[in-house]
């Protein structure tokens, strides 16, 4: 099974961050990633690109989008063609396309669609839409052989990451679980030092990397970089 499947990035655009939220003194500009994933049971689509927020959002980033059924073409894949869709999370910037895809399955965290129908945290219509076929989890699941959800709570309460066996090691779709490869490399860093004993203070790490180690990940993808971690 781990040999047929693949993974494929797909380029869905990009906005540019203000510095207000870049931690620095300028705006960074970042790519929005999706992931189409091959396996025997059918195609996954991990994410689905930005969506129509509203004219205050729009000034405020900027988008540049890239249709996701073009996307998907590039890579020989129509809309009909994908099984299931799984939300990293749910904000605009990664289920703009979702309807797009009615009656497709969405596999998401529960706590995260409870909280994206409170109010007051996305667009309401990018979540609850014509078709729109929910399949919500509640922690961690294999969702098909060799396929798992994860939750990696921190961005968002429900945020969650997809892990992926294939047959040359296992791939971690990590969408907005750190903005930046740099960040997860810094700590998983500081999760070796803790776990190598060294002296306090050692910066602290997200727990759920314990679990995520659990996979031994050969390539860790990101939604807003390009770069891919990898172990050293």
């Amino acid at each position: 099974m781990g040999k047929s499947v693949a993974v494929r990035r797909l380029d869905l655009g990009y906005f540019v961050r203000p510095a207000s939220e870049t931690g620095g003194p300028r705006p960074r500009v970042e790519p929005v990633l999706a992931y189409l994933v091959r396996h025997g049971d059918g195609l996954i689509l991990f994410d689905t690109g930005i969506g129509d927020a509203g004219p205050e959002t729009e000034a405020h980033y900027r988008p540049r989008r890239r249709a996701l059924p073009d996307a998907l073409a590039a890579s020989g894949v129509a809309l009909g063609d994908v099984s299931m869709v799984v939300n990293c999370h749910l904000h605009f910037d990664h289920c703009g396309g979702n309807p797009l895809l009615g009656g497709t399955p969405i596999l998401v965290q529960d706590v995260e669609l409870a909280t994206a129908r409170r109010g007051d945290y996305t667009v309401e219509e990018l979540v609850d839409f014509p078709g729109a076929t929910y399949e919500e989890v509640a922690g961690e699941a294999e969702v098909w052989p060799g396929v798992w959800v994860v939750p990696t709570p921190g961005h968002t309460p429900g945020h969650q990451s997809l892990v992926v066996r294939q047959g040359d090691g296992t791939v971690v779709l990590a969408g907005q679980a750190y903005d930046l490869a740099s960040h997860f490399a810094s700590e998983q860093l500081a999760r070796q030092a803790t776990l190598d004993g060294v002296e306090q203070p050692v910066p602290p790490y997200q727990p759920w990397l314990d679990r995520l180690a659990d996979f031994e990940p050969r390539r860790v993808f990101f939604a807003h970089d390009c770069s891919v971690w990898e172990p050293a």
